[in-house]
């Protein structure tokens, strides 16, 4: 038997043992409740790649190293406790003012960084436009695309892959190689370090599942596939509404049965490298020679060297069945609307006419 001394003694000391215990039980809960509390409580976004195959114990410390959370060891007691371990792989964006729980929510519910990017390239634009809009979108310079669309490689393997490219796009005297092949729509892209190798690759898929149907009446045409773009390229800027496209595409083949020039402005604008919006073009660059301005007569009966920009389904069939007429003029008001003749003399009564009902297009600057 212990002395009663002896035993004062043993039960101060298990006294001591269980404050001790208490106290080290409760600083292990205040240690575990504060590290469980946001890593920080003002917003910072941390972008993370979880692999195939990581288990808990990596990406707790992945978590605690980028200081997404406050305490790797206080992460994993915690999917310990709540039995939280279904981990799935992909690229998140963490904020550092997140719960462990919203954490974990984030990545069991497969909540991927989505970093695609969409690009809308609109019917009618040239490639200059082209080439600035995935400039502004992508990691891509204006250089890049200026400099694949010079890439004779490039081109032979384009050539071979789609039915509708020829060698035609390989003319030195082009300003750009695909102007008019690449087709204007909205598309959905990896991210912004897509190339413009596969940029090109979708518009093109586009072009070819849109123009494909088209193809025997492409090959039973006159005009190569090369030229009826570059007449549809015309159409499309001309004329603003579907259905007056039809008549605009019958002006132009009428006066190339005739070998007339075909007279449009929107070549000559192209010719120069001027926007159409931005002035009146003077006489002198009106009448400028080049193989893209059709107002020059060198160019009588011809097509331009190439389409001029983007061409949409509905220029691409109304060159292909344009309406029978007579008509070898036509000029659009300020709205628009389309107004066709068959003479210059009708042709300059209704010029007069919307100059003075006030529908005659100007520019403003």
């Amino acid at each position: 038997m212990l002395s009663k001394e002896k035993g004062g003694i043993v039960v101060k000391i298990l006294i001591v043992l269980v404050l001790l215990m208490v106290i080290a039980g409760a600083g292990a809960f205040l240690w575990y409740k504060s590290n469980i509390q946001p890593a920080q409580t003002n917003s910072e976004k941390v972008v993370l790649e979880i692999e195939y195959g990581t288990g808990i114990n990596k990406i707790a410390g992945l978590l605690e190293e980028n200081g997404v959370i406050k305490s790797a060891n206080a992460f994993k007691i915690y999917c310990k406790i709540n039995k939280r371990t279904l981990i799935k792989a992909g690229k998140y964006e963490f904020d550092k003012n997140m719960t462990i729980d919203q954490i974990l929510s984030m990545v069991e519910e497969e909540k991927i960084l989505d970093e695609t990017v969409t690009i809308t390239f609109p019917e009618g634009r040239n490639m200059k436009e082209i080439a600035s809009i995935i400039a502004k979108n992508t990691n891509n310079s204006e250089e890049d695309v200026y400099n694949l669309l010079k890439d004779e490689e490039y081109l032979d393997k384009l050539i071979e892959k789609y039915w509708f490219i020829t060698d035609s796009v390989k003319d030195s005297k082009l300003y750009y190689s695909l102007e008019g092949y690449l087709y204007p729509d909205t598309y959905i892209f990896s991210g912004e370090d897509v190339s413009v190798e596969a940029i090109f690759e979708k518009m093109l898929d586009k072009m070819d599942a849109v123009i494909t149907p088209y193809k025997e009446k492409i090959e039973d045409n006159k005009y190569s596939i090369h030229e009826l773009l570059s007449l549809a390229s015309m159409v499309e800027l001309e004329a603003k509404n579907k259905e007056d496209r039809y008549g605009v595409a019958s002006v132009f083949y009428n006066r190339l049965e005739k070998g007339m020039a075909l007279q449009s402005d929107v070549t000559t604008y192209y010719g120069l490298q001027i926007a159409m919006d931005e002035r009146d073009l003077t006489m002198k660059e009106l009448d400028e020679n080049n193989g893209y301005n059709t107002r020059s007569s060198a160019m009588a009966g011809k097509i331009p060297l190439g389409p001029i920009c983007m061409v949409s389904d509905s220029a691409i069939k109304a060159v292909l069945n344009p309406d029978k007429t007579s008509n070898i003029y036509f000029v659009a008001d300020k709205n628009g609307k389309v107004y066709f003749s068959e003479t210059n003399e009708q042709h300059e009564k209704i010029q007069k006419q919307l100059k003075d009902e006030g529908l005659w297009f100007t520019y403003d600057n």
